[in-house]
Order: structure tokens, then sequence, then C-alpha cells
């Protein structure tokens, strides 16, 4: 068949370009060929459709109109700039799928999270013009946002209710994780098949080269510098705070001096002149309001940490524009010696797997999905647990400092001992390449194009 994918965005570092890539490489080797479309195309070819993007005025406005705040007297303006855009992009969209001759449309989050709600109405309208096959691709839903969400008006109910996500039986729906599947049954009455991420454990692992070998150098850093990697973007539901907390505790001067006189996991040297700095590979402007990004400089600021963002030098895949290089995001893990998840909430969780995949140990805050459906997997973790203790003054998430000192001293050990490291991460990997690998995912997706074949309009089903 010939299958279009389509989200905000695509050829990003975020959790759902990620997955695209997947599944296009999936769909690719079960025979499809696979057309990509969105707002920004990042590293990769397909058809720019530029309104699609939500980051841009249109989109903020309308996202916070339809669930935060909207001015009184101002909803008939408001349905006329949410329809209106609705048409301009179903425009550009019925091109895509028409001059491509899809067959089939796999809809990316776009109904569900809504980040720019006149898409979502816009590709339904497609789906019933063109009378395609179609799954929704469910990653995140409106309303598990952690900020929170109220929907304004009598338009913004009725726009929720008929696209978020659209009654319809010719659409197959899929979600990420078992919580999700059960409340999306229960506040709208629609069943879905659980797709886990999943990665490729079978491929050659990611290593220092030719490329990346200056990374180091080029963000200002020794090799015998203690690397600690927050891989994910920066906004408040990764709980980068904890992470922060975490960072200053392995640098207390007692666990400096423990790796002062054990030496580092990898042969290396830890001397006085050694750091243990915390890097930020993932962007920040999905933090709309600069407020998250604000707080935590201001905690970095405030416990006097050593902390760099890389973003500007990080992108989905390699490249080089008038001689400034751009590395991948997986070479960020190739430069680490510790990764750090200690998200609040994930709808499934890209960067465990990719912390697992580069063989390194990690940090985890266990989020509710990792304890559904994740957990039973039995990696080993260095855990802060799964309750929070409270908020700082800046409104940042805690835990006990209990649990910041024990996993400093756990994390410690896995920087210094290779035996014990070595055990961790290999089994780790074993369980992962079991559990999520990309075999796994290729059985889904056959599955599910069948499904989504015998929903399609006009079929004998």
């Amino acid at each position: 068949m010939r299958i279009g994918i389509i989200h905000y965005k695509v050829g990003d570092t975020d959790g759902v370009s990620l997955e695209i890539d997947k599944w296009k490489i999936v769909l690719e080797e079960l025979g499809h060929r696979v057309f990509l479309a969105g707002g920004y195309l990042g590293t990769v070819n397909g058809t720019l459709i530029e309104e699609m993007f939500h980051h841009t005025q249109t989109a903020f406005r309308l996202y916070k109109q339809s669930f935060i705040e909207l001015e009184p007297g101002r909803e008939s303006e408001y349905r006329n700039q949410l329809y209106t855009s609705a048409n301009r992009i179903e425009d550009r969209l019925k091109e895509f799928v028409e001059s491509n001759r899809i067959d089939l449309l796999v809809v990316e989050n776009i109904w569900s999270v809504a980040a720019n709600p006149a898409v979502a109405i816009a590709t339904f309208n497609v789906v019933k013009s063109c009378g395609i096959a179609c799954i929704s691709h469910n990653h995140d839903f409106y309303w598990e946002r952690t900020e929170g969400v109220c929907l304004t008006c009598s338009t913004a109910l009725e726009f929720a209710d008929k696209f978020l996500p659209p009654h319809d039986p010719g659409i197959q729906h899929t979600v990420i994780n078992s919580i999700a599947q059960r409340e999306f049954l229960l506040r709208k009455g629609i069943e879905s098949a659980v797709i886990p991420n999943v990665f490729d454990f079978d491929a050659p692992p990611w290593v220092k080269d030719q490329y990346n070998q200056d990374l180091r150098q080029q963000i200002g850093l020794k090799e015998n510098d203690v690397v600690i990697l927050q891989a994910t973007r920066v906004v408040s539901r990764k709980g980068i705070e904890l992470a922060v907390d975490f960072v200053k505790a392995l640098g207390a001067e007692s666990r400096r001096k423990v790796l002062s006189d054990k030496g580092l996991y990898n042969g290396l040297s830890f001397d006085e002149d050694s750091r243990i700095v915390f890097v930020l590979a993932g962007y920040r402007h999905d933090d709309t309001s600069g407020a998250y990004v604000s707080r935590i400089n201001r905690k970095i600021e405030k416990e006097g940490i050593d902390a760099i963002f890389i973003s500007d030098v990080i992108d989905a895949r390699r490249s080089e524009i008038h001689g400034a290089k751009k590395y991948s995001l997986w070479d960020s893990y190739v430069i680490a010696d510790f990764v750090t998840y200690p998200s609040l909430w994930e709808g499934w969780g890209n960067q465990l797997l990719e912390a697992i995949r580069a063989k390194l140990p990690f940090l985890l805050f266990e989020y509710p999905v990792y304890e559904a459906d994740i957990a039973s997997a039995d990696f080993k973790v260095v855990s802060l647990g799964d309750q929070l203790s409270g908020r700082d003054s800046l409104g940042l998430a805690t835990v006990s400092p209990e649990l910041i000192e024990k996993a400093a001293d756990e994390a410690l050990v896995q920087l210094y001992d290779p035996e014990v490291r070595f055990n961790v991460v290999n089994h780790n990997f074993e369980q992962a390449q079991h559990y999520y690998n990309m075999e796994a995912l290729k059985r889904y997706v056959s599955h599910l194009l069948e499904s989504a074949i015998q929903r399609k309009p006009g079929s004998d089903t």
C-alpha cells in the first residue's frame, strides 16, 4: 500500500518523531511505500504543510482558547478562526493524500493531544472525504496534561467531543499504554489496541567514531569529566528538577573522593579537576511560556551544579551546514556515563529504551505507566520511588532527601565498578531486546493494517 504518516512535525528528536521513524522502517520492511507530511520536516524528506505546525501564533492561540482560557464574548471569533484554519489545512492535506495516492493514513497524536486544534478537524474531514483507511496513533491525550486543561466554551466542548478523537467505526485507534486504553474507553467509549514503544536492539551499537569523537571537546568537556545526560525535551512533566537534586548529591565531596580513590568504570582517573556535568540534550521550545526553563535554570544556579544545554548542536540526524556540525541525539548517549529519566508522567518512555540501547545505567522516577506496563520487564534501575514529597519554593517537584542520597550512592557504584555496571546494563539490554524489539512492532503493525483495511469505508465488514 501507499501509506501516509502525518504529525505536527517529523524528523525531530521528540518522542513522536522518533516513533514515526520506527513505524516507517517497519512499514517499508513489510513492502509498503511511506509518505510523510508535517508542519516541520526536520531532517527527513516529506511534504511540508506549514499550517500544521504546532508552534505558530495561530496554533498557540487556538490551543489556549480551547483548553485554557477564552475571554468573555470571544467565542464566535474563536470558532471562526478554528474552522477557517481547519479549512486551509484541509485543502493542503487533501492535496498530499491525492497527489501521493494514499491508501491508508496514520494519524500521529493529532486526534489526542490537539496541540494544534485545527489540524484535528482538517484531518478528519480529509479521511472522510477521501474514503481512505485510517489508523489513529494516540501517544498523549489532552486530558493527561500535568498542568491541567479546561474546555472553555460550548465550541470547545463540541470540538473535543467530535474530534478528540473522532467517534467513527472506520478509524482503528491505538494507544501506547494500558492506562490510556482504560481511560480512553471510559471517557469516549472507544476501544483501542495498545502498541508499546520499541527500539532496534539488533542494530550496531552507538560508539565513538570519526564524526562524534570531538563532541565532548565541542561542548567544553574533558574525557575524564563525568557526563550525566538528560536527553528529553525540557518541559515540566519530565521532572528535570529531580535530576538536578541527584546531580548535586552525586557531586558531594565524599562521593568525589570515592571516585578519586577508585577511578572511573572505564579505566580513566577522576582527579580534582574532573567535573560532574549535567548535560541537557533535548530542545526547549516546547516550553512555550519559558517558565519551566527559567525555573530549571534558577534551580541549577541555586544548587551550584555544572550544567550545559547542548540542543543547539543536537538534531535527529547528523548534518553539517556552513561548516557547523550537528550531532545526532544518539551521539549524546555516546559521550554519556549515566542517564537521568525522572519523568513525572510519560505516555510510554522513549528515553528509557534509548538509555538501555546505549548500555547506560539510569535514574528513574517510577511514573504511573512505568509501574503499570513496564516494571514487569524487571529492569535494574536507580529509583527515586513513585511518590513526590511536595514542591519547593520555585514550584518544582521534590522527593525525599533520603531517596536522593540513596540514588546517588547506587549510581556512584555504577560509575566506578565496571563489573556491577556491566551486569546492570547487559541485563537491561537483554530484557528490552526480548520485550521491546522491532520484530514485535512489525507483528503489531501487520495486525493493525489488516484491521484498518477491514474498517475502511466501503469494505465488506
